[in-house]
């Protein structure tokens, strides 16, 4: 959701997709540069080393404003934190996990099918920044996604809950010969910091102030979730995995779907690392 609510689009610049004929080929594209919600987040799964189980904090309600509002404001907390706990048991469980891509600069997706879920992708891959650095990127300065991701219309914060959750509203650029028009999002992003991890989660939300926009399909995260971790052997480099949960809504099939995600995180991932190189 969070950063959340990272931005996708779509990697029409691959070989086998310029190769797909007619409406396939441009429904490809579209879904790639429309779907552009964050962050989708994912817990570290490096295949020969076992990762620590994530627990959430409880939130400190010192944090919180005081007032009425403030069992209002646990409540969101509590949904972020939810969220991320069920996205991070998808990881956990290694087994039913199929590789779709892996390229040439080591980046490596995965999927699989969860009963409830649909088909869930799983991306891994190494950074040249900080897990600090990453953290501020992706959810501290999230408004400013757009400013680095041209899928991205903008990313607004609707409401902070402490230091660690936030609920933001996202909307995707707009783009000529769009055939299923633009996509909002409405998500509560939950993040946590441990030793040197962050995790950042997140789902879709409903709030009655703000309901589903004309000329817009709202699409939706199911549990979502990244893991950023700090190589044990260089600091200044870090291992992301993001587990990417959508419902994108619209009449496009889901073979044509489950085409285009994996690809718009990598393109999501090639825009990440060219702002990184500007640091």
């Amino acid at each position: 959701m969070l950063p959340a609510v990272v931005k996708l689009c779509c990697g029409i610049s691959y070989p086998h997709l310029r190769s797909m004929a007619g409406l396939q080929r441009t429904a490809v594209a579209v879904i790639g540069q429309e779907m552009t919600h964050l962050q989708r987040w994912g817990q570290v799964l490096h295949h020969m080393t076992p990762q620590p189980r994530f627990t959430c904090k409880e939130p400190k309600t010192e944090d919180l404003k005081a007032g009425p509002a403030k069992e209002n404001q646990l409540f969101y907390v509590q949904q972020g934190q939810e969220a991320m706990k069920k996205a991070l048991s998808m990881l956990e469980d290694r087994e039913g996990w199929k590789k779709e891509i892996t390229e040439t600069n080591g980046d490596v997706i995965c999927s699989k099918v969860i009963p409830g879920a649909s088909k869930v992708f799983r991306l891994e891959a190494v950074l040249e920044a900080s897990v600090d650095t990453l953290y501020d990127l992706l959810f501290v300065r999230v408004e400013e996604m757009h400013q680095w991701n041209p899928s991205i219309q903008h990313i607004k914060i609707l409401k902070h809950f402490g230091p660690e959750t936030i609920i933001t509203h996202e909307v995707s650029a707009e783009k000529a010969g769009n055939l299923i028009g633009q996509r909002d999002f409405l998500s509560v992003r939950h993040s946590c910091k441990q030793k040197s991890r962050v995790y950042l989660g997140g789902a879709a939300i409903q709030l009655d102030s703000l309901p589903p926009q004309a000329g817009f399909v709202r699409a939706e995260d199911g549990p979502t979730c990244i893991v950023i971790q700090a190589l044990d052997e260089d600091s200044t480099k870090s291992r992301f995995t993001w587990l990417l949960n959508m419902d994108v809504k619209g009449w496009l099939p889901k073979s044509i779907v489950n085409q285009a995600l994996p690809r718009a995180q990598l393109d999501f991932t090639r825009h990440l690392r060219s702002r990184l190189s500007l640091s």
